[in-house]
């Protein structure tokens, strides 16, 4: 007796996610079915042309949002950016660089920073201790 598998599947919030698109900004027929691991990767491969442009134009996630302008998604809410915003809207705040936008862009700049002496450190903590334990 062999037990049939069942297909992977996933919410369409969480498909949105995995694909970097609104999910409010998708076609009902998306938002509104249960969508399976293979028709995720169906449409990761072969995009048809609402996703095309959903990722062309948007309007964009948050996440996607923050990393065109190179900044958090906390500094995008400090900077007063709570909604969705489509790829002109985008490139108006890049042209216009507000305040809050330096202002982010420094902040993650600095952080960025830290992760990097972090991360070393850390490799030189590993290899202190792997030369340790040669020993």
């Amino acid at each position: 007796m062999t037990s049939q598998k069942t297909p992977q599947t996933m919410k369409p919030a969480t498909a949105a996610k995995k694909l970097g698109v609104y999910l409010p900004a998708t076609p009902a027929e998306f938002q509104e079915k249960v969508i399976s691991r293979d028709e995720l990767n169906a449409l990761s491969t072969n995009p048809p042309e609402w996703l095309v442009e959903l990722r062309r134009n948007g309007p964009h996630p948050r996440p996607t949002v923050a990393a065109r302008l190179g900044v958090s998604i906390a500094g995008l809410a400090r900077g007063g950016v709570t909604e969705a915003l489509t790829t002109d809207e985008i490139n108006e705040l890049r042209d216009d660089e507000p305040d809050w936008l330096v202002r982010e862009r420094e902040v993650q700049a600095k952080v960025r920073e830290e992760e990097e002496r972090l991360r070393e450190r850390d490799a030189k903590l590993a290899e202190k201790a792997e030369r340790a334990a040669k020993r």
